[in-house]
Formats: structure tokens, sequence, C-alpha cells
């Protein structure tokens, strides 16, 4: 019998966010032999007070899964807190967890991805992630899943065996990087995760993400990945912490399992090919992305 992985769901201050990331995940094919744990951060002002109580009622009506727990936190830890503890936590206990953020839909079939990658690369201590989003790549004939070096935060799953190697300390990140890692580690300097460890360094973000995805790195490790993406992003409406107002990461989620994952335990040449070509020229042309900047400053101001 498949001792499935326990889900951590994050949730702050969009109840009709989460109402939506719940609903979906309700109508996934495991959810109902699946132990889901809500963490709810505390207000981090007075304004937001009415609207995570809004969230967490919400939270305690919550149906369709084996158990549900709801964890209050008094006061504002932080997403980047909140999910390192809450992650830790979860691994200490079950020694998998499967990870959610409360602008996530997900496909009937992401919890069960998720728990077939869990078992089946267990002890096959290169790969540290299970990553259930996949950008709209366009490319017809990538394999249904494979092994990638960069960590994707919007839906994933990991061990306690990969979790203990999480380095939350920046600086002893970035030390350890020369000038090849780095642009190894920004996929040939076409996406800009050394940017966000140096804006971190300075207290310009607080991800936890970036730290995670640069601790697997520096290990050589590899996450795993659908080809089709069975996560959809609904936070990039200028809602959420670190989102904006774009439409560059909308895809059309998978409608069929997985049953394909690789056996070979190395990064896929094809498709990491595939996604440095899109993060190349996903923001198209200078006056392409000039037009989406007049849209979204429109949307913004509109509102």
């Amino acid at each position: 019998m498949q001792h499935l992985a326990p889900i951590a769901l994050f949730l702050y201050n969009r109840p009709d966010h989460a109402r939506r990331t719940l609903s979906f995940l309700q109508q996934n094919e495991l959810a109902a032999d699946s132990r889901l744990f809500i963490f709810s951060d505390g207000p981090r002002t007075t304004a937001d007070e009415v609207k995570v109580q809004d969230v967490r009622q919400l939270a305690r009506t919550v149906t369709g899964f084996k158990s549900v727990k709801l964890i209050e936190r008094s006061m504002n830890v932080g997403l980047a807190n909140s999910i390192i503890s809450g992650v830790t936590q979860l691994v200490q206990e079950y020694g998998k967890v499967i990870v959610f953020e409360d602008d996530l839909l997900s496909s009937p079939y992401t919890l069960r991805y998720f728990n077939d990658a869990l078992d089946r690369y267990q002890e096959v201590p290169e790969v540290m992630h299970i990553g259930a989003y996949m950008y709209d790549l366009k490319v017809p004939d990538l394999p249904p899943t494979f092994f990638y070096r960069a960590a994707t935060s919007w839906g994933w799953a990991t061990w306690a065996r990969a979790w203990q190697h999480f380095e939350p300390n920046i600086d002893v990140l970035m030390q350890q990087f020369d000038k090849e890692r780095i642009h190894q580690f920004s996929i040939e300097g076409t996406m800009n995760f050394w940017k966000q460890m140096q804006q971190f360094k300075a207290g310009k973000n607080n991800s936890w993400a970036i730290r995670w995805y640069a601790s697997i790195f520096l290990r050589n490790g590899l996450t795993l990945n659908p080809s089709h993406s069975l996560i959809q992003n609904i936070g990039h409406d200028g809602s959420g912490r670190h989102s904006n107002l774009e439409d560059i990461y909308d895809v059309q989620m998978a409608r069929e399992p997985v049953t394909f994952f690789p056996s070979a335990i190395h990064e896929d040449p094809q498709a990491y090919q595939a996604i440095k070509s899109f993060l190349k020229s996903r923001k198209g042309t200078l006056w392409q992305r000039g037009i989406r900047f007049l849209i979204q400053m429109r949307e913004k101001y509109l509102k």
C-alpha cells in the first residue's frame, strides 16, 4: 500500500485564491486519502486582519481529505519562514512532503504524480526536488517527465533526506559560486537567479525558493519536472507577495496522468535547451514588452 505524502498548504490573506486552490486540490485523485496541513500566517498589518480571519474561517470548513489540520500563527512570520518551518516539521514527521501555496490550481492527477515520483526516487540521492509546474515550452517531442537543474516553487515535493541540505544562510551559499557556476546557475544568463541571490543578500526579497535552488545546485542535485504542466498559477494578478500582472507563465494544465518517469539520472539536454530557449525569448521583443508594460499599468490603475 502506498504511504501518501502529507500536503502542506500555506495561506495568508487571499480567501478567493485559497478557495479555488482548495477546490482543485479536493478534485485530485488521491485527495481523500491524503493528510492536509494548512499553515495560516498571522496578519502583517491591522489592515490584513479581516482577510486573514476570512482565510481561517474558510480553512475550518475544508473537507474531502483524510484529515485536515489548521496551524494558525499568532504572529506574522512571513512566507519564507512559514514555508521553511512547515516543511521542516512535516518531513521530520513523515519523511516527505508536498507543498502548495494559495494561488496554485492543480490537475486532478497532480497528487498522483507527486506520490509516484516520491516513491520512485526515494532512494536516489541526486534527485532532490519534484516540481509540478512547467513553462509552455511548445516542444512536441519532450519526454513526459525529465530531470533539470532548477527548482520550481509552484507546487513541489521533497524528502527529509534532501531537505536536510537546505542552506538558509545566503553568505554560505554565495561564497561557493565562481563565475562559471553563476553562469550555469542562471541557465547561461537567461534567468535572473543570481540577481535574486544578490537581492536577498541586500534585503530586497525574502525568497526561500532561491536558497533552496542554490542548495540543490551546489550539491549537483536534480529536479524532476513534467513537460506538460500539472499546475496553473493564478497569482499573477498583482495580489501576491512576489507577483506581477503578467501572462508569460500561463499554461494549459495536463488532462492526463503522468505514467512515465526517467530511469537515467541526469539532466535532459533537450529539455534544458527548450527551457533555456523559452527563458531567453519569454518577454518578447522590445516593442512587445513595451505594449505589455502599458497594459499592466492601465490594469493596475483601473483597479
